[in-house]
């Protein structure tokens, strides 16, 4: 087999048109043939570029509105055709068909137009057919033909046709080969995953997963793991669309744990200042406060042990006193919606720590699929955006909540969604003041929790821990009363939960004697 491969003859057709006519007048100089259509073929003309109509080719002008144009023998010949068999030639000259030794296409606009909202007959339309047709049939037949898909390696073609004299070598045009199938799985499955939603098929036969890479990673989780970022289009403000202004690559770890963190803060919107501060994508520290540096101070005094190092998120454009708070400790990323010229100073002076900046907070009730892999598979299911209000909740004891007490209820309730399961969280004043996660009983989460606390209140000389007339959270129900008597014990006053456990009459025995005021969810929010 040859290596190289000679480029006499390209077929450009792209909805994308940015560099198209730099691409296409390099191309000419080089002695290229262009081919195209329609709007791509007019692009070029206005450039001054000698350009022949796909039509003159096949013998058939574009009909039906554009859906038909390239669908042909003459183009899909020229495309598939090997050039070092005698048959396949011998084709070729008898039928009139030309090589085509490059493709450049890039499709339709579908993902664009769906994020648009566009309704159902104006995504029908905007469904590419020859495109991925060619794009195909020129992929597979990569020992001869290069395809371009992206605008990014329109560069790197022109270098490589360069660097060997008017021709490609074929490692090359197989890294086009791969980006090629890749881009037509990644279309297809926009598609399938809209028509699923458009029908309500929330469990459709086949389930398809896109993404285009970000980053290469240094590493996983741990050293020997290789790892990579991709993202998938979604417009979701976050770690994926966020800028970042200073600081080292993000690792593995810094994109899960951002992520998180984000997530968190977003359930607070804009309107009072809140801050979550995130380890190993459990919160450590969420409070709001009446400016963005108290709400900082008080996530801080939660745990400030386990902030060292941690991800600091925030739902308001980051100030300087702020940032100034932020850096007196050791931490990995800052995330906000903005950062003002003194905030972005103060982090300059520390060349290590990441800022990203995602121009404005999640939609906590967006709706979105959630995925987990599983040996042999993965799972799929929806975003958890379950909320509740006031109206919501069912008192069950005797004593109902204050005022107060409601309030720090349903934000307690907010962070335990977001810590990992058995989840207990004690929220004081709009502040979080003990968090338990991740354990096998929730008992142990509950003391771990409080314990938590106590150590914190040691450490900052106060006379009892800030449980102390708390409200705390469970995100599933207490199966006994001994939970939810850990949380007496540690201080609390008033619970939250969701009930429906076969013993929560003891449970609301329990509170009732206990003094407790509690009230019931019927929704709960496990994060495994």
């Amino acid at each position: 087999m040859t290596d190289k491969a000679p480029l006499r003859r390209a077929l450009l057709s792209v909805s994308d048109k940015t560099g198209l006519v730099d691409l296409a007048r390099a191309l000419a100089e080089r002695g290229v043939e262009l081919l195209s259509t329609g709007g791509t073929a007019r692009a070029m003309r206005e450039a001054g570029l000698e350009v022949r109509d796909v039509a003159d080719v096949t013998g058939f002008p574009e009909m039906m509105d554009g859906r038909v144009k390239t669908l042909h023998p003459a183009v899909h010949g020229g495309l598939l055709a090997l050039r070092d068999d005698d048959a396949h030639v011998a084709a070729m000259e008898e039928h009139g068909i030309g090589g085509i030794d490059l493709l450049v296409v890039n499709l339709y606009p579908f993902e664009a137009a769906v994020a648009g909202g566009a309704d159902y007959d104006t995504a029908i339309e905007n469904i590419d057919i020859g495109g991925p047709a060619m794009i195909r049939a020129a992929a597979k037949n990569h020992r001869f033909v290069s395809v371009v898909t992206d605008v990014e390696d329109y560069d790197a073609l022109l270098a490589e046709l360069d660097a060997n004299e008017g021709q490609t070598s074929y490692a090359f045009r197989q890294k086009l080969a791969l980006t090629a199938y890749a881009r037509t799985g990644a279309y297809d499955a926009a598609v399938s995953t809209w028509m699923a939603d458009a029908l309500g098929e929330t469990a459709p036969r086949r389930r398809v997963v896109a993404g285009k890479l970000a980053q290469s990673l240094r590493y996983g989780e741990n050293p020997h793991q290789a790892a990579a970022f991709y993202v998938d289009g979604n417009a979701r403000p976050g770690v994926s669309t966020a800028r970042q202004l200073q600081g080292k690559e993000l690792s593995y770890n810094n994109i899960n744990d951002t992520d998180a963190a984000f997530e968190l803060v977003s359930e607070f919107g804009d309107a009072a200042p809140a801050c979550a501060i995130i380890k190993h994508a459990n919160p450590c520290g969420v409070a709001t406060g009446a400016t963005l540096k108290e709400a900082y101070g008080r996530a801080f005094d939660c745990d400030r042990t386990s902030a060292f190092g941690g991800i600091v998120a925030l739902n308001k454009p980051l100030d300087r006193e702020t940032a100034e708070a932020i850096t007196e400790i050791f931490t990995e990323v800052v995330i906000a919606p903005d950062a003002d010229e003194g905030a972005r100073a103060v982090f300059a002076a520390k060349k290590n720590l990441r800022l990203l900046l995602t121009g404005g907070l999640a939609d906590p009730s967006a709706a979105g699929l959630a995925l987990r892999q599983v040996s042999g598979g993965f799972l799929v299911q929806d975003r958890d955006v379950g909320r509740v209000g006031a109206d919501d909740l069912t008192v069950a004891t005797e004593r109902a909540p204050s005022e107060a007490q409601m309030i720090d209820l349903r934000m307690a309730w907010t962070v335990a969604k977001h810590v990992k399961s058995n989840a207990i969280v004690y929220v004081k004043d709009g502040a979080t003041v003990g968090i338990g996660a991740g354990q096998m009983s929730r008992v142990d989460s509950t003391r771990i929790a409080a314990r938590k606390a106590q150590d914190m209140a040691e450490a900052l000389g106060l006379e009892a821990p800030l449980t102390q007339g708390a409200a705390v959270a469970s995100d599933a129900f207490f199966p006994f009363a001994d939970g939810l008597l850990a949380a007496a014990e540690a201080g609390a006053t008033a619970v939250i939960q969701p009930g429906g456990a076969m013993r929560d009459q003891e449970v609301i025995d329990a509170a009732n004697e206990a003094g407790l005021a509690m009230v019931l969810t019927g929704m709960r929010h496990f994060r495994h």
